[in-house]
């Protein structure tokens, strides 16, 4: 931000936007307040609808999959009100060579950065990773791989966001956020439909499956369209497609889950020992 040096030459630096102007600045652009507000409506809907689907489901392994896709929108619903809010809403200057910079918000130097998105995929994502994963029947170890690159990548793509030093830092943060996503992919493409495939899921998973895929791909390709990347598109058209890509790879992909698992079909169901411990069988008397 830019400094004033008043006459007595003390140099004072201006107070950054609060909460309650970030709030404003969010509601005075409709078609930013709207990206937020469909996806907390959505959200709304989207969990009583599962708990409604999920009433009468009796085996544990549904439930847990039930439950794990509930919290996509538990995750989606908190983030998108903290974004609406301005609680997780900055503005952050560009570095020297970015197409946005000298730009200003709300009459500040910088750019809007919708850091509080990377939150939603934070902690969103490894949720919809884990149900893909007991769908097709995969093992915790490829599970848990996939969860934890997830959240390496969400990590280093704010990182990316938030780096203001150099063009090179942020693009580099870009770069190591891209491989990791490529980590994912591959399991989704190459691991899990071979799981798939023995567990008799195969159908449903390739269709969550390409949706996933297809929608995950955009999201980079935002960032390297939008103000963070290259800036050919405005923070409210960027965080619409934002918007969107959430509407299909969480809300949709969310209904189709559901609507598969509610008639508890062979292919996930894991019986009233699952997750239980058995004794071992006493050794037999001399």
């Amino acid at each position: 931000m830019s400094q004033t040096a008043p006459a007595d030459g003390t140099v004072t630096l201006p107070l950054e936007l609060t909460q309650r102007e970030l709030f404003e600045y969010v509601f005075a652009d409709p078609v930013l307040a709207g990206s937020f507000v469909a996806n907390i409506a959505l959200a709304g809907f989207t969990i009583l609808l599962i708990v409604y689907l999920g009433r009468n489901l009796t085996d544990p392994r549904a439930k847990l999959i039930a439950v794990a896709t509930m919290m996509i929108s538990v995750v989606s619903i908190s983030s998108y009100t903290g974004l609406a809010t301005g609680l997780t809403l900055s503005v952050v200057e560009m570095p020297a060579g970015h197409a946005a910079a000298g730009m200003t918000t709300a009459g500040e130097d910088g750019v809007l950065t919708m850091w509080g998105r990377y939150l939603t995929w934070t902690f969103s994502t490894p949720f919809i990773l884990l149900v893909l994963g007991l769908i097709a029947g995969s093992n915790w170890t490829k599970i848990v791989t996939t969860c934890s690159f997830t959240v390496a990548m969400c990590v280093t793509g704010l990182a990316a966001a938030l780096t203001t030093s150099s063009m090179l830092g942020r693009w580099w943060w870009f770069v190591i956020s891209s491989v990791f996503f490529l980590v994912i992919v591959y399991v989704l493409l190459v691991e899990w439909p071979k799981d798939a495939r023995e567990t008799g899921t195969e159908d449903i998973f390739n269709t969550l499956k390409l949706l996933t895929v297809v929608g995950w791909f955009g999201y980079p390709i935002l960032w390297f369209l939008g103000v963070e990347g290259i800036a050919l598109l405005d923070v409210a058209i960027t965080s619409w497609g934002y918007s969107a890509l959430d509407i299909i790879t969480k809300y949709i992909v969310t209904l189709l889950i559901m609507w598969y698992i509610v008639d508890e079909p062979a292919g996930i169901t894991a019986g009233a020992d699952y997750g239980t411990t058995r004794p071992e069988a006493a050794p037999a008397d001399d």
